[in-house]
C-alpha cells in the first residue's frame, strides 16, 4: 500500500472562484483521480462545501481526491466577510476588488505546495501569477479553461487584432479575424474590458500572456464537438492543448454509483 501511494501522480488543481470555473474543475478533479492520480483541489473557506458532497462520493467510490483550503483576502481588499465567489460581486467595483484578490494566492499557494509536494499544479487561467509559483518548485504548470476553444480562439483574436476599434459605432458590425469561420459581432456584445480601458483589460492581457508560459492547457471541451478550433489552437495559434472528452463518461459512472471505464483522452486520439 505504501509503495501504491508513493508512486501516485498528485495534481493540485486551482480554479478561479466562480461557479462556471470551479463546477468544471471538479469534474476534472474526478476525472483524473478515475485515472489513478491522487488529486487535491485547492478552495476557500466558503467555497468547499460546493465540493464537499461530491468529493464524500468520488472517496466512497475509491477515489483518491481532496479539498486544500487557503484563506480568501477579503479584508485586504475591502470585501463584505463571505464574499469569496466573483458572482456575488454585485457591482463593478466589488469585481475589480475580486481580481485583485486573486492576485494574492501566490504565498498560500507556495506553502501548500512546500507541505503536499504535487507532481503538476493544473491552475486556473485567471491566476497569472502561477507559472512562476510552478517554476519555483519544478513542476509543469498547465492552465484550466472552462470554456471552448471556440470562445479562447475569438477572445485572443479580438485582443490581438481589435477590430472593434474600426468600426464608427457601437451598433456597426465587424469580423473577428484569423478564425475558421466569418464569426460578425458589435461592440455592445462584448465584454466591457475589451469597450474600455479597465484595470479587467490590463488583467486579461496578463492572463493570455501567462498561457504561454505554461506547460500546456485543459480545455473544457472535446475535439469532435469543435474540431476547426481545436485544430485552429494548436496549428495556427501554436498551443499545446489537452481535451476534457472523457468528463462525459466520469460523471456517468457517478449517477449510477459505478465506476466506469474512461475513454482515452482526445488529447492521444488527435495528435496533440
Amino acid at each position: 500500500m505504501e509503495s501504491e501511494t508513493i508512486s501516485k501522480i498528485h495534481i493540485f488543481i486551482f480554479p478561479f472562484m466562480s461557479p462556471g470555473h470551479m463546477i468544471p474543475a471538479l469534474d476534472l478533479a474526478k476525472l483524473f483521480s478515475s485515472r489513478g492520480c491522487k488529486t487535491s483541489i485547492i478552495s476557500t473557506h466558503a467555497n468547499a462545501p460546493h465540493f464537499h458532497k461530491a468529493v464524500e462520493t468520488s472517496v466512497k467510490l475509491g477515489l483518491d481526491i481532496q479539498v486544500l483550503l487557503v484563506r480568501f483576502p477579503t479584508k485586504e481588499v475591502g470585501l463584505p466577510e463571505g464574499c469569496e465567489s466573483n458572482h456575488l460581486g454585485a457591482t463593478n467595483e466589488m469585481r475589480q476588488k475580486f481580481l485583485a484578490a486573486s492576485t494574492m494566492f501566490e504565498q498560500p499557494l507556495e506553502q501548500l505546495i512546500t507541505e503536499h509536494r504535487p507532481d503538476c499544479l493544473i491552475a486556473d487561467t485567471y491566476f497569472s501569477w502561477s507559472p512562476q509559483v510552478a517554476a519555483k518548485f519544478g513542476i509543469p504548470r498547465l492552465v484550466f479553461h472552462g470554456t471552448s476553444f471556440f470562445a479562447i480562439c475569438a477572445s485572443i483574436a479580438s485582443l490581438q487584432y481589435e477590430p472593434h476599434k474600426k468600426v464608427s459605432n457601437d451598433s456597426d458590425p465587424f469580423v473577428i479575424p484569423s478564425l475558421p469561420d466569418e464569426i460578425k459581432l458589435t461592440r455592445k456584445q462584448l465584454p466591457d474590458f475589451m469597450q474600455h480601458e479597465l484595470e479587467s483589460t490590463a488583467f486579461v492581457r496578463e492572463v493570455v500572456k501567462s498561457e504561454l508560459l505554461s506547460y500546456g492547457v485543459v480545455v473544457n471541451s472535446f475535439y469532435e464537438l469543435e474540431p476547426a478550433y481545436a485544430d485552429h489552437y494548436r496549428r495556427v495559434l501554436g498551443r499545446k492543448a489537452l481535451l476534457n472528452k472523457s468528463i462525459i463518461a466520469v460523471n456517468g459512472g457517478f449517477v449510477n454509483n459505478k465506476f466506469k471505464k474512461i475513454t482515452r483522452c482526445s488529447l492521444c486520439e488527435n495528435g496533440y
